[in-house]
């Protein structure tokens, strides 16, 4: 192959920015590819996205990372789900698990055999078949123990917290240590190579310039190369989502970390609550039409449950995506391809799936349009797949206590989440798209968490006896409960496996 890709440049550093040089540094470091990544100290980064999903522990793996250390230093703790208080109705709330809802008989998903013992008035709440739901209250948590597949706690699924910044700061030294090049300084200029409009290099601000023959942007929100220089454009998803600011302000933590985040809808918005080990980070998403900052700023504050340990973060952005996230030689990975709010934690998942296709449709110096293309159409697909999820939780409240509420309950949706709604309300049924990130267990735990209820269940449950039903059912609840009550205590577990290192320094990568 003798167009091979001789230097990368990623522009930018923070989450997105080293996650890539990490992973690229695993995959292709002493191979003859030079790695470089430009980054100013004086730019500062969002570093808000503290919350994972489980996707995580495949970016682990392929990296080799010791996930203990990993978390002695990013100062992290462990995630069963997000808690979900005042969404539908003020006063409910639901968790969203990882995992599994009971077990399915003889290939019916298993929630419609608890929807008709529901209709009858003979079943448990559908908490009760979930393990993280039963754990996570508890304040419970331990890692999946080894070869035991049909127990629950050989089925545990978890993810993280964890600070942004030192999760950069690891992941610097991890891709330092295997090569890549860190060069500290602001990019003023962009230059385009004539002819085909591909960017041919970058002016440091005391008048280096660097070149390479591909180009990651992980600038953030500015999207320095992909959209300044390139002028790739954007798709606004303010009408469906409508939140398009943040203030963020870490406390101290008044308590035992629980392993899960914590989503509360307020008057125009919502509050993020994330538990690490040394802090909580807190933060109010919510939408500048309903709510003026300084407004935002002291709801935030008369809800804080420790010290403030920072002036607060004033945060602005545009949900919505670029219309491309690969164009010519530039491949656009974090913040400068697109955002979608924290609300289900995907924002270092899409950094991490962005890096995954890279990788798998790496190119050649020819940057063949097919290649180019697959990318942006999968990378498309998913983000969207995402909004709707996030979309749901907007649209299906029957809150009515606030204008901001008012909006989202009467807005408009796109047909691909309508179609969703409409299937489920009718008969039960929750089927995944492709490959979309978020499972029927999700989808059925928002569903149901935010009131929609459907009207029927699959009708090959009727060909059992109820009965029979209803003591399988009992069977797998117990199941749950004797797993939980098995489970140590979330803080004990950190304390005995990653407890973070007083001077907040981690092992040398």
């Amino acid at each position: 192959m003798t167009a091979r890709i001789r230097k990368v440049l990623i522009v930018g550093g923070g989450t997105a920015g080293w996650m890539t040089a990490a992973a690229l540094s695993r995959v292709f470091g002493g191979r003859d590819c030079e790695i470089e990544l430009i980054e100013s100290d004086a730019i500062g980064t969002v570093g808000v996205g503290e919350a994972t999903i489980p996707h995580i522990a495949q970016f682990n793996r392929l990296l080799g990372i010791d996930e203990d250390d990993f978390l002695k230093f990013t100062q992290g703790t462990f995630k069963l789900g997000i808690q979900f208080v005042d969404w539908g109705r003020l006063g409910e709330c639901y968790l969203h698990p990882f995992g599994v809802y009971g077990a399915p008989m003889a290939a019916i998903p298993f929630h419609h055999y608890w929807l008709k013992l529901r209709k009858l008035g003979r079943s448990l709440g559908l908490d009760a078949f979930s393990l993280a739901c039963v754990a996570a209250p508890r304040m419970k948590f331990m890692r999946p123990i080894d070869n035991a597949p049909k127990s629950p706690l050989g089925q545990i699924v978890y993810a993280f917290h964890l600070d942004a910044h030192r999760y950069a700061s690891y992941l610097r030294q991890y891709a330092r240590a295997r090569g890549v090049m860190r060069t500290e300084g602001r990019i003023v200029d962009v230059e385009l190579r004539p002819g085909d409009g591909f960017v041919d290099a970058v002016t440091l601000e005391n008048g280096t310039k660097r070149s390479a023959d591909l180009y990651i942007d992980c600038s953030g929100f500015r999207g320095l190369l992909i959209e300044q220089a390139l002028k790739t454009g954007y798709e606004d998803w303010a009408a469906y989502l409508p939140c398009d600011r943040a203030v963020a302000l870490p406390s101290t933590a008044p308590g035992p970390p629980p392993p899960y985040t914590r989503a509360t809808a307020l008057a125009a918005g919502w509050q993020w609550r994330i538990p690490l080990q040394h802090r909580l980070g807190n933060g109010y998403v919510y939408s500048s039409r309903f709510c003026d900052p300084d407004s935002a700023l002291a709801a935030l504050t008369g809800r804080l449950e420790g010290k403030p340990l920072a002036e607060p973060n004033q945060l602005r952005f545009a949900a919505g995506r670029r219309r491309r996230f690969w164009n010519r030689n530039v491949v656009a990975i974090g913040l400068s391809s697109g955002f979608l709010e924290p609300l289900e934690s995907t924002s270092i998942h899409l950094i991490q799936t962005g890096i995954s296709k890279l990788i798998g449709l790496f190119p050649t110096r020819e940057f063949d349009a097919a290649i180019i293309d697959a990318y942006n159409r999968q990378s498309a697909a998913e983000i969207e797949y995402i909004r709707d999820f996030l979309i749901l939780h907007y649209k299906t409240t029957r809150r009515d206590d606030s204008e901001f509420w008012n909006y989202c309950r009467d807005m408009p949706i796109p047909d691909s989440l309508n179609d969703k709604i409409e299937l489920f309300r009718a008969s039960g049924r929750l089927y995944r798209e492709h490959e979309e990130l978020f499972s029927e267990t999700s989808w059925l735990a928002v569903m149901l968490g935010q009131g929609v209820k459907p009207a029927d269940y699959h009708p090959a449950v009727d060909m059992y006896d109820i009965d029979v039903i209803e003591k399988h059912l009992r069977g797998l609840a117990e199941v749950v409960e004797r797993s939980a009550a098995e489970m140590p205590a979330h803080a004990s577990y950190i304390a005995r496996h990653c407890a973070a290192i007083p001077n907040g320094k981690g092992t040398e990568k």
